[in-house]
């Protein structure tokens, strides 16, 4: 069973009020709205549930568990061959801005929550992707390793890994909707209550992906709108 303190690193791992800026960015949902493919309720969970399961579970929670296998195997050139597989399949500068940014901003706050010690085993790793770019779903699980696999103790689960960072998705992606879509705080809820359904099997599609060639990112839709939401006219959201 995982530790108390391994609970609580997780839990903050994912929790919206990390200081990495995941708050200002809407992935393609500001043009959706704009657009008028998302206008309520039903609109936006339908939305939401098919990004996680075409985009999150295929790429960005896949990569996630890949990284970390990497990492606790010592594979270091698989971490960084996984980062850029994920700049290269970023559709849209918005999109590749936003997974670079919070990768970056996430080492960026990393070692004070570290002792120096366990900070000067991952400094290395961590700043050549900072030099290279690091992206999100790598610094996650660069985050997880460093914070969750102490010596002595078991590792974390891998599943436990790709739970936390869906869940931080999908709130930040439905506060997201609140604000844009708008939705109320209700039915903001309810969206979020039916993405808490669907990502079990999510996490389980991202932990069935065992080499990098199995790794899927195609979604034109999206990448369409992200790419529109660029030159939106207004917007609330950072592109």
């Amino acid at each position: 069973m995982p530790t108390a303190a391994q609970q609580l690193n997780l839990i903050w791992l994912s929790s919206p009020a990390l200081p990495v800026g995941g708050f200002s960015y809407s992935e393609g949902l500001e043009a959706a709205v704009d657009a008028g493919v998302v206008h309520n309720e039903a609109t936006t969970s339908q939305w939401l549930c098919d990004q996680l399961h075409l985009g999150q579970a295929r790429a960005d929670l896949a990569v996630c568990a890949l990284a970390l296998r990497a990492l606790r195997e010592g594979q270091h050139t698989q971490v960084q061959a996984l980062s850029q597989w994920v700049l290269h399949t970023r559709e849209s500068s918005e999109l590749r801005l936003q997974s670079t940014q919070m990768g970056r901003s996430l080492l960026d706050w990393l070692p004070a929550r570290l002792g120096a010690d366990r900070w000067a085993t991952v400094q290395p790793l961590a700043a050549e992707l900072a030099r290279t770019g690091a992206t999100w779903p790598v610094a996650f699980a660069l985050a997880a390793h460093a914070l969750l696999d102490d010596a002595g103790q078991a590792p974390i689960d891998a599943q436990a890994v790709l739970l936390s960072a869906a869940m931080g998705w999908a709130e930040n992606a439905t506060q997201a909707a609140v604000r844009a879509v708008p939705l109320g705080q209700n039915a903001g809820q309810r969206v979020l209550a039916q993405l808490v359904h669907e990502i079990d099997t999510a996490v389980s599609a991202a932990l069935a992906v065992h080499q990098l060639d199995e790794l899927q990112a195609f979604c034109p839709g999206l990448a369409l709108l992200s790419a529109q939401h660029e030159t939106q006219y207004s917007r609330l959201f950072r592109s």
